[in-house]
């Protein structure tokens, strides 16, 4: 039925082992939200919830009208929803993934292709690449949100190096001398460091589960006798290790700047870029794609090699790893996250108290909206009858369709909304 093009989600969730449990999970809170008879279980991890039209998750439609059951095959029948642009541009299908993710234990150290190297590794290797697409996403925080992000300023590698002889033994002296002495040189730089990364990477593993079983014991030691042992990032190492013990992840939080975003604040991980989630809960937009090279703090497939070989080894400042959002010239109350890829863009919608009629603005492509908090009734000439929105509440919106909104919550309204705008 194509006269209603604006309707509600149920999205799927994925309980992947790394989720927040039970309750705790704000995929958890967020899924009873919108659906009070969901049920969740107490022991059980709610890791991502997939707000999209990706086989792995497509999202259930959530109006008995509608013939076809996806959002998938929705828009296989009317591709016209997602915006002429966007249509032509992605071949009929949705660009983008949204996504909310709690993590409750630190995700793989990874990176993203492009997609000329996408495209090679999903020839070479499909069972591990499963597509030819790039993978740019934008972690946007919920709470307060740590992960890694980059290669930190040489000054902070060169000073763990220092400080830290379990870490100097993996990468060499020669190649941590190497870094020191290159300073300046930006060029250089980039080559030492992937010599020195690649050279940890690489170690043999009794070797590295040798030093790393010394660190975590000096640590805890020094730690035991009242010492600051952040001079060897003690506290996130033994975080880190008592989660994946002897694995050489641990080692990568001396190379990599360690984030911490609060709720607002977002990272983009562009192709190439290490990074790896460590503990919160944020909202999450990709390119639709599954392609991830991994190199540690993980139980699934490890391809080093390729790892080392495709990142950016540029060492820039945690701070500068704060993606900044900006306001809407055209609404006072939307923020815009606006990634340099075409595939998507996500919208913060913050609409106070005393605003009590809001409406959501079309935009010339494809969108879904998540309900973080508030209440109101949304209606649209597209959607036949009116919508009830509360937190969790997850709305898909036609290209160029606009949603008046009666807010009826005393404090006002928060939403994400991701699209596409060519």
């Amino acid at each position: 039925m194509e006269e209603v093009r604006v309707f509600p989600l149920t999205c799927a969730v994925q309980n992947y082992a790394w989720g927040k449990v039970g309750q705790d999970s704000e995929v958890a809170k967020l899924v009873i939200g919108g659906d009070p008879l969901a049920v969740v279980e107490a022991g059980r991890p709610y890791a991502e919830l997939w707000m999209g039209a990706h086989p792995k998750g497509d999202a259930q439609i959530k109006d008995n009208r509608i013939a076809q059951t996806t959002l998938g095959q929705w828009i296989a029948h009317f591709p016209a929803c997602l915006g002429s642009k966007v249509k032509d541009t992605f071949h009929g299908q949705l660009p983008f993934l949204f996504k909310v993710l709690s993590v409750n234990t630190a995700l793989s150290i990874q990176a993203h292709p492009n997609r000329e190297l996408a495209a090679r590794l999903h020839a070479q290797f499909p069972e591990h690449y499963p597509d030819n697409n790039h993978k740019p996403e934008m972690a946007i925080a919920l709470t307060c949100f740590q992960g890694l992000c980059g290669f930190r300023p040489v000054e902070e590698i060169l000073g763990f190096l220092k400080c830290v002889p379990e870490f100097r033994a993996l990468v060499g002296n020669e190649a941590a001398d190497e870094l020191q002495g290159c300073m300046g040189n930006a060029v250089q730089t980039s080559q030492v460091l992937k010599k020195c990364f690649t050279r940890m990477m690489n170690c043999e593993k009794k070797v590295f589960v040798d030093q790393l079983n010394m660190l975590v014991k000096r640590v805890t030691e020094e730690g035991a006798a009242g010492k600051d042992t952040s001079s060897s990032n003690g506290d996130l190492l033994l975080r880190l290790h008592s989660q994946y013990p002897g694995d050489i992840g641990c080692f990568s939080i001396y190379f990599l700047n360690y984030m911490v975003l609060d709720p607002g604040q977002a990272m983009f991980l562009g192709a190439n870029e290490p990074h790896a989630y460590i503990y919160g809960d944020c909202i999450e937009c990709m390119a639709c794609s599954d392609n991830t090279v991994r190199a540690g703090l993980t139980p699934k497939y490890i391809d080093v090699n390729t790892l080392c070989e495709m990142l950016s080894y540029t060492p820039a400042s945690a701070s500068s790893k704060i993606f900044p959002c900006e306001q809407d010239a055209s609404d006072p109350f939307v923020s815009l996250y606006d990634p340099p890829v075409p595939d998507f863009t996500v919208m913060r919608i913050q609409v106070p108290a005393s605003v009590k009629q809001y409406t959501v603005a079309p935009v010339d492509s494809a969108s879904i909206i998540l309900v973080i908090e508030g209440d109101a009734t949304a209606t649209s000439a597209a959607a036949l009858s009116d919508v009830t929105l509360r937190r969790g509440t997850v709305l898909f919106v036609s290209a160029n369709e606009s949603v008046a909104l009666h807010i009826t919550s005393q404090s006002g309204m928060n939403m994400f909304r991701a699209c596409c705008l060519l």
